[in-house]
């Protein structure tokens, strides 16, 4: 419980510098008594999406930001779990190790159990990245239309996913009443109102130690929610595609975009056209994570927050059903025996998506904290997904695909599985929240290899037969 325990070590910090600075107070929160907490397993700390810190730095703020890098992050969280399991096998008892403890004990009644809080957030991942799906193929098509200005589909959805995580990422009341009090805003318009009656030195200084600990706590505690983790890793991650966003690289560079009818050009031009699909989609999309995180500035004071007990005791519960129900639906929609146009665009990428999602997810569960310098974990479900991206793509664009049903099926492994378990919302995270070296490497270890792949994979059907028309286009 390495989150739910650094939340706990921020929350007892706060107080502790609330009773040096208001010793008439003894508590700065009044819990609820029969919250329950999320039994969050260790593992999900390698999640990038919950790692990362907030995109931007918040302007009204400056006295109290502190912008740690990916790497420091990781750190700081190794060096936790090494000095909580020499405590564990420590035999010597010390008060605080028994005041812990028996706080523990107490709230583990209140604790929403292990297995619970992974079914919750398993729910949560299939439902979002159903509908981030349905958001992608919703958005490619209302953008792709005869002489459209940009020729590569999905980097709306990649633009939007990005923006939506980097809002996610900086946002503080959408989850401020997750444990029982608003902390960190009470904390916040204490500050501000001490920085307007307050003129000592000391006094401001305390405020400052006392933000940054609010903050870090607030942050702790949303990460540990299986309905963040579930529109970050699931909503996010699914509306947005790294794998098509190779794939439109591939197209730019063999002079093949989207099978639309084109002169012939030389190598350099398709070289430049390369280079444009990168760099637009690239910046866009990290230009849409920091523009999110201003707009949760911008909009803190009109942002509702969710209310703590309609999602723990309704909502967590009512999306086991509607998850796990869409997703069986889906299954059997996709064979039933009429056979509607609109099933091979819009189902089997449905029953293919949650797939990609949960593969994901576990890539970065066992893999991210590997290296904290490099998230392996999003990187293999990258190039995972690229590379079967590519084999399907040349099997429906070739002869050998005789049946429409073959060719929708190959469709929805596309937009289903391997757009989902790609991602480029998580991707530009990183690559914001890494050091600038290690971020270069990274970002362009990705690119290369997944086009590296594709052209092997690609590249020969396209430069000796060519791409045909799919039958089931």
């Amino acid at each position: 419980m390495a989150l739910q325990s650094l939340h706990n070590w921020f929350r007892n910090y706060i107080t502790s510098i609330k009773r040096i600075s208001n010793p008439g107070e003894s508590r700065i929160e009044n819990e609820s008594p029969n919250e329950q907490q999320y039994d969050i397993p260790e593992a999900w700390v390698n999640l990038d999406e919950l790692a990362v810190t907030s995109p931007v730095e918040n302007t009204e703020e400056n006295a109290i930001y502190r912008h740690h890098d990916l790497e420091e992050t990781r750190s700081r969280q190794q060096e936790w779990k090494r000095h909580n399991e020499q405590l564990r096998r420590s035999s010597i008892p010390t008060a605080t190790s028994a005041n812990n403890q028996d706080k523990e004990e107490k709230e583990k009644g209140n604790r929403v159990s292990r297995l619970a809080t992974q079914i919750y957030t398993l729910s949560y991942l299939i439902l979002f990245s159903i509908l981030g799906t349905l958001a992608r193929i919703g958005l490619t098509a209302l953008t792709f239309y005869p002489n459209t200005p940009v020729l590569f589909t999905t980097i709306w959805a990649n633009f939007g996913g990005s923006l939506i995580m980097g809002f996610l990422a900086e946002d503080r009341m959408l989850f401020r009443h997750e444990w029982g009090t608003p902390t960190y805003d009470e904390q916040l318009a204490q500050a501000r109102r001490a920085e307007v009656d307050e003129e000592s030195g000391s006094s401001s200084s305390m405020t400052v130690i006392d933000l940054i600990a609010a903050k870090k706590a607030h942050l702790s505690t949303k990460k540990t929610i299986p309905l963040y983790i579930g529109l970050t890793t699931g909503f996010c991650g699914s509306f947005t595609s790294f794998s098509t966003f190779i794939r439109d690289v591939l197209l730019a560079l063999s002079n093949n975009e989207f099978e639309l009818p084109t002169t012939d050009r030389s190598g350099g031009y398709s070289f430049l056209a390369m280079l444009a699909v990168i760099i637009t989609t690239v910046c866009l999309t990290l230009s849409a994570l920091h523009i999110g995180a201003h707009l949760a500035i911008g909009t803190e004071k009109y942002i509702p927050s969710l209310p703590f007990r309609f999602v723990r005791k309704f909502l967590d519960r009512v999306v086991v059903i509607l998850a796990w129900g869409g997703w069986a639906g889906a299954i059997l929609l996709s064979i039933m025996p009429p056979d509607l146009n609109w099933r091979g665009k819009v189902i089997f990428a449905l029953v293919f998506s949650p797939v990609g999602c949960l593969a994901r997810f576990y890539l970065a569960l066992y893999l991210n904290g590997r290296l904290s310098s490099f998230p392996l974990g999003t990187f293999l479900a990258n190039i995972l997904g690229t590379a079967v991206l590519g084999m399907s793509w040349d099997i429906a664009h070739s002869a050998s695909v005789g049946s429409i049903v073959g060719c929708q099926v190959l469709q929805g492994i596309e937009d289903g599985f391997c757009g989902c378990i790609t991602t480029i919302s998580t991707w530009v995270a990183e690559l914001n929240s890494l050091r600038r070296f290690h971020s270069y490497i990274y970002g362009t270890a990705s690119v290369l290899v997944s086009l590296v792949m594709l052209v092997a994979i690609m590249g020969g059907l396209r430069w000796t037969e060519g791409f045909t028309s799919p039958i089931c286009s």
